[in-house]
């Protein structure tokens, strides 16, 4: 497999390179990026509710594209505070397009798991993309077919993101993209996708399934784990309004030294890690209706409501949901968000860090718990 690996990648890489001498087409290159400020009121932060909130620094991100006959380059490198990873880039792949439908990427590229680009309207995604699950990245190859009725992806990822390159070396949190770490490693991963299109004349529908299997090799005991996942999703638009619904069960078996532990894994990004139960199902619902304004600034207003609920299989374990309700406002080149977000177990929205998605708030007077978010951001 890894011998087949490494011929399929030095095929794709040469091939756009014959002929060159015999076409002087020049690259036709992109820039495009974005600068983002937060306002954040958590309920569980006394001095910030004093306060009344606080405001500040979010990202920047610098997002080049080039384009060379049947070749692209996507990148997305995004510039947070030292505290949350600093530099991070979010993706980094190239394309090659046999025609309009069918396309080949390879790099560090978006896992085609589950309703892209995101299962979610809010600025702060869903709760999948927390677990892994939504808008992840690792490095691999994605086949993709784009058919007016049907569309499918079959994609090899050999890891999550790999700075060093020693025998057992340490990942590194400092990453955009949710994966499993400490001592395990997402290795040899498959993933599978398929959707159907519907245009019933008043609606469109795509009704799709997902599947993915992989290995969790632990550094520490040397022995391969196993992790998978299986989703069924649907979307739907009609007019201003879109539906996106989807059900998953995920499975994560690592090979721990201690067998005691393998209740959960660890999951690692922006330089922070916290648990994640090992088993359980995801059911997620988002719901968005869009007004078009015809003013001298705002150009449309969404108003959405994404909810989430992660069943933990462990009864054990306190389960977790979280509700987003907020308004989208669009003029130009300026989006912003403002959120209003109930949670329950989740890291990010929540008092609770390490443990709220593996066994749960121990303090259960706390219950649910709010946070005010918004964002501005001006994308170019």
């Amino acid at each position: 497999m890894k011998t087949l690996f490494v011929f399929i990648t030095a095929s794709l890489i040469c091939l756009p390179i014959r002929g060159q001498d015999e076409n002087k087409e020049k690259p036709q290159v992109e820039l495009h990026g974005a600068l983002r400020f937060n306002y954040k009121l958590s309920s569980w932060k006394e001095g910030q509710k004093k306060r009344g909130g606080d405001w500040g620094y979010d990202m920047f991100a610098i997002s080049p594209k080039a384009h060379y006959k049947g070749l692209t380059l996507d990148v997305e490198y995004r510039l947070y505070a030292a505290e949350y990873g600093g530099g991070l880039l979010r993706k980094g792949d190239i394309t090659y397009a046999f025609n309009t439908q069918k396309k080949i990427k390879i790099g560090l590229t978006r896992v085609p798991f589950g309703i892209e680009p995101y299962n979610s309207h809010s600025y702060y995604l869903g709760m999948g993309y927390y677990m892994g699950l939504e808008d992840n990245y690792d490095m691999g190859v994605n086949y993709i077919h784009q058919g007016d009725k049907i569309e499918y992806q079959m994609a090899f990822f050999k890891n999550s993101e790999v700075f060093l390159f020693g025998d057992n070396a340490p990942l590194s949190n400092k990453t955009y993209s949710y994966d499993v770490t400490g001592p395990n490693r997402e290795v040899n991963q498959f993933n599978a996708k398929m959707a159907s299109k519907i245009n019933s004349g008043r609606a469109m529908h795509k009704l799709g399934i997902s599947a993915m299997y992989g290995g969790l090799y632990n550094v520490e005991s040397e022995k391969m784990g196993n992790h998978s996942a299986w989703a069924v999703h649907y979307e739907a638009k009609a007019g201003g309004f879109s539906l996106k619904a989807q059900a998953t069960s995920f499975r994560k078996n690592p090979k721990n030294i201690d067998s005691a532990h393998n209740d959960t894994v660890s999951l690692g990004a922006y330089n922070l890690m916290y648990e994640l139960a090992s088993k359980g199902e995801l059911y997620t619902l988002g719901l968005s209706y869009n007004f078009p304004v015809d003013g001298n600034v705002l150009s449309n207003i969404q108003i959405y409501n994404d909810f989430a609920y992660f069943d933990k299989t462990k009864k054990e374990f306190e389960d977790s949901m979280s509700n987003t309700l907020g308004v989208l406002l669009h003029a130009g080149k300026v989006y912003c968000y403002v959120e209003y977000i109930l949670s329950e177990n989740q890291p990010w929205f929540g008092s609770e860090w390490t443990k709220a998605f593996s066994t749960g708030n121990p303090d259960k007077s706390i219950g649910i718990e709010q946070f005010i978010n918004i964002n501005l951001g001006y994308y170019f």
